[in-house]
Parts: C-alpha cells; structure tokens; sequence
C-alpha cells in the first residue's frame, strides 16, 4: 500500500530560487465524486446511449485533429480518448466514442472536483487538467525517493518519468503524461535545463529535480468551500486556494473572472450579481447560503453537493467512522484527509479511495492500520492546526520587525508555523504550500500595519504598486520593510518564481538581512522562519515595500 507522503517542503537557497510545494510520493489526484454515474454502469443505464457499437479510435486531445473545444453531441475519436481519461479517474462511462448525457455529467463532476470551471465544455484548461492528473500512465512516484534512479534517461519508464513529465508541464512545457521518457520528454528536459542555468545534457539527475520542484504556488484550488478547509465566511481581501474555487465555481455559473485566488473588486462584483441572480442578499459575502447555491446542481444531474462538514470530535459524528458512511463527519474527515496530501475529492461518501486514504494516514502516523476512524486517527487528523499559544507584540508598522524576529527558528510543519496561514484563511499545514506570503500576513495582522492579506507575492507587490492599503514601493529600504524576489527575472512576480520577506538589516551597498518564512535553515536542516543574507546585485529582481 502507498504510503500518504505530505507535500515536501519547499527550499531555499543560497543562490536565486523559488519556493516549493512539492507532489505527493505516489499520489495522482482522486476523484470520488461519479457515484451516480458508475452506479448507472452497474445497473446496465447509461444516459444518452445508443445502440452499442464500436468506438473511433482514441485521437490525443491536444491534437489538432480534436476541436478547440468538445462539447455534448460530439462523436469522434476524441470523444473515444476523454472518455478513457475519465474512466482513469473514476468515471465509470461506456467508451463508445459519443459525448451524451453521462459523458456531459462525468466531465461536470471531474470539473468540480478539480476546480475548473463547471461548464461540461472540454476546452484547453480540462484538457490540461486530465493529462496533467495522470490520465492512465503509472501513478507518479516522487523524484528524490528511493523508488527513482539518481539520473532518470531516455528510455526510462514508469511512475518516476510520470512525475517528471507532471512537473515539465507545471514549468509550462508540452509533454504527453505517459510515463515513457521519449524524444519528446527528452526535448523538454533540455529547455527546461537551457532555462534554468543547467547543463542541458537531458539527465534528470540532482540539481535538474531541485529546480523542477521550485515553484511559489498557493495552496491547491482542490478546496471545498462548504469544508473546515475555508472560512465560515469568504470575503473580499482574503487569498488562497479557498478563493481560486469560489473564482472556478463563479465561473462554472456563467460569470468570468480570474483564477488568481486574490478576492478582490472583479471577484466581489461577481458574488453580488450571483447571489442577485440566486435570489439572495447581495452583501459580498459568500456565507453557508451563498456556499449551497455556488454547488447547487453542479453536476448536471440535480446533485446537491457534499453534506455540510461536522467536526469529528462533536456528538453528532459516530466513535468510529467506517466505510459505506455518509455524512457531514465524512464531508469533515476528507477535507482533513486533503490537508494532509490525500487529494480526495470532498463529496462526503466514505468509499474506496477515501478508505485508502485513511489506512495511508494511518501508517503515516503510526497508528493501527484499519482504515477505523477513531478517537486517535481524529487526533492525529486535528493535530495539525494548532493556534499558537500566545499573541506577539503588535504596534502598528513600527513592530513589524520586531515581531517578524520573534518568529526566527519557527520549524515548518510545527504548530506554531501552521498557525501563519490563518491570516489568509488557510488552516493547513506549512509542510504543504509555500507559505513565504502566508508569513508575512500574519506579520501584518499582528501588527495592524496594513489590513492586506494574500498568499500570493504577486498580489503584494501589485497592491504597493498602486500605492493600496497603505503599501507602497520605496527604493530606500528600512529596517521592518517587506521585499519581495522574482527569481527569474522579469519584475513580474508570476510564474511560480517569487518569494517574499521582510528587510531585517541595510549595512550598505547591495547587501542586506532578512527574516523570512518558508525558508531553508543557513545552518543545515529542515524549512522555517530564519534570518538570510540577500542582495540586489546577485541576478535577480528585488522590490521594497513600504508599509506606512
């Protein structure tokens, strides 16, 4: 049995680099959300099926012979090659190459689960989704684990190329996820290098995985909003994974705004013409009832979602709780699942893939392996969000140091680190994103120096360029101002490449000190809050921020 292995942490190096939240060993994404349609196979009815006969051969989606989009009523090879796709993730459907009813509702379910846009259309962003998820090539093995060669090769193939070919796309190169390393993969292995400083000789070995895992992103947008994952109440200036499904769900009811998981005006005015149309108060503010009608039918079939999460601890939830449930102690137990790695999809119904989750965790944890939930599977389940124990000094900008330095030797994953990502609304563990901006919002919140939150660094240094919520960009730096990296150059912050900090010591000429979260320890060992030495002159892009 795999063994649920958390996001790795991310890194930090002396020289330019981003920070990492890695993919779990051996996990591809799990979608437990096709009940309905699978229990439709096993009783011999498939909605919108003809009389059977034999499919066109699977045509790649991406392929110029496959629409730009395909959508119900379509009958082709690549109808033959989604449908294959979804039944690698679940779905259940007879692949008979003709987009009908039950095709349409897979693809609404896989959209959901996966928090694209619920529209049943299979446009560029579902197509990517599907391949870059895993498809049907061997579940993904981690790069640095004992499973995969020190110097991965042409040739090679299985779960490791699966990865890596995973992580090429993330880095915006187009492979096929087949776990096979081919001419093609080998091309994108060498313009990654090109890219990134490395000897371009198509070996995955040390330091080409090192890069492959850099990236600055936020947490996953596989978030349930009815969740414990997400606040009661989302509201305009929160950030984070929670935000980038309120966007997706938005978007899947007809309204478009971006992806980007910042709630700001464009995603405010968007709530409160969907919550106009929904017949509800149109406040901003998408509470239980805003929540229930952003899921309301997003199925196609007339679903109503995932039962409302209950806390595993309250009366209301079973001493133990087993397979075959369905319940909002299921709905809680799965978005916990998540915070841990797992990737299930929250939908409530306690089935295989949540059972093989559990039984994951368990050994993870060292506990008795029997897929129970019980009082010490619970335990261990809450016992990573833990609020710290006592408050820092606040004081307005003035403190920002001070409590940013009160924070240095901050272990990632400790109770205390994991505390940071309330700020944005996230009550994950550190070890599972990249938490540099996370840190940073607290910082201000604790101070009250600037009401911003965001985990994104791109969001702060937008929102100093505009000169908001009292931030600005200063080429004068001080003691308690924020900086933030674009490693990769380009002053954009975008991309995966930024990280962010706060100003710690200016001596001088290029040099200065920082105290920043989500960063390697200089004296060796794991991530965490720790004092670093930058500089403007080291090749890639710096920008102050001053909060006045």
């Amino acid at each position: 049995m795999g063994r649920l292995t958390p996001l790795a942490p991310a890194e930090d190096e002396s020289s330019p680099h981003r920070d990492t939240r890695r993919t779990a060993t051996g996990w591809r994404i799990r979608i437990g959300t096709f009940a309905v349609t699978a229990a439709m196979v096993s009783a011999g009815i498939m909605l919108g099926a003809g009389p059977a006969s034999a499919a066109l051969a699977p045509i790649r989606l991406t392929s110029a012979s496959c629409p730009a989009e395909i959508v119900q009523g379509q009958t082709s090879g690549c109808v033959t090659e989604l449908q294959n796709l979804l039944n690698a993730h679940g779905a259940g459907l007879v692949v008979d190459g003709q987009f009908g009813s039950a095709t349409l509702y897979a693809v609404r379910e896989y959209q959901a689960a996966t928090a694209i846009a619920v529209d049943g259309r299979v446009g560029p962003a579902t197509k990517s989704k599907l391949y870059a998820t895993g498809g049907s090539a061997p579940a993904p093995d981690n790069l640095n684990s004992s499973s995969c060669p020190a110097n991965i090769v042409q040739g090679t193939k299985g779960g490791c190329v699966t990865e890596l070919q995973r992580l090429l796309i993330r880095h915006g190169h187009t492979v096929d996820v087949d776990g096979d390393f081919g001419a093609g993969t080998a091309g994108a292995v060498r313009s990654f290098q090109s890219a990134h400083g490395l000897t371009a000789d198509g070996q995955v070995g040390t330091n080409t995985k090192r890069e492959l895992y850099d990236t600055d992103e936020a947490p996953s947008t596989g978030l349930d909003l009815r969740s414990a994952s997400c606040p009661e109440n989302v509201v305009e200036g929160q950030s984070g994974g929670c935000v980038a499904t309120l966007q997706s769900l938005l978007n899947g009811k007809g309204h478009s705004v971006d992806v980007d998981g910042s709630f700001g005006p464009q995603t405010l005015a968007a709530v409160k013409a969907f919550q106009s149309a929904s017949g509800l108060s149109a406040d901003g503010q998408v509470g239980p009832k805003t929540k229930a009608a952003l899921y309301a039918n997003i199925g196609g079939g007339g679903g109503n979602g995932a039962p409302a999460p209950i806390n595993l601890n309250s009366a209301s939830c079973p001493n133990e709780i087993v397979q075959g449930q369905r319940s909002g102690c299921v709905t809680e137990l799965q978005s916990l699942l998540n915070h841990h790695g797992a990737d299930l999809a929250v939908d409530g119904d306690f089935g295989s893939l949540t059972n093989s989750a559990v039984r994951d965790f368990q050994a993870e944890k060292g506990l008795s392996v029997d897929g129970h939930v019980g009082p010490n599977t619970k335990a261990a389940l809450y016992g990573a969000v833990t609020p710290p124990s006592s408050p820092p000094p606040g004081g307005g900008y003035a403190k920002i140091l001070d409590v940013a330095a009160a924070e240095a030797d901050t272990v990632e994953g400790s109770a205390r680190a994991n505390s940071y990502g309330a700020s944005v609304g996230l009550s994950l563990s550190t070890s599972n994103y990249a938490w540099c901006a996370a840190f940073v919002s607290w910082v201000a919140k604790q101070t009250g120096a600037s009401s911003y939150r965001n985990s994104y660094v791109s969001g702060w240094v937008k929102q100093a360029r505009a000169g908001n919520y009292h931030l600005s960009v200063t080429t004068n730096p001080q003691p308690g101002d924020i900086v933030a990296f674009d490693w990769n150059g380009g002053s954009d912050f975008t991309g995966g490449n930024a990280h962010i900090g706060i100003v710690r010591t200016v001596p001088g000429g290029s040099s200065f000190t920082t105290v920043e979260g989500n960063t390697s320890n200089p004296n060796g060992g794991g991530d965490g809050v720790y004092v670093k030495s930058r500089s403007t002159n080291s090749g890639y892009d710096v920008v102050f921020i001053r909060v006045r």
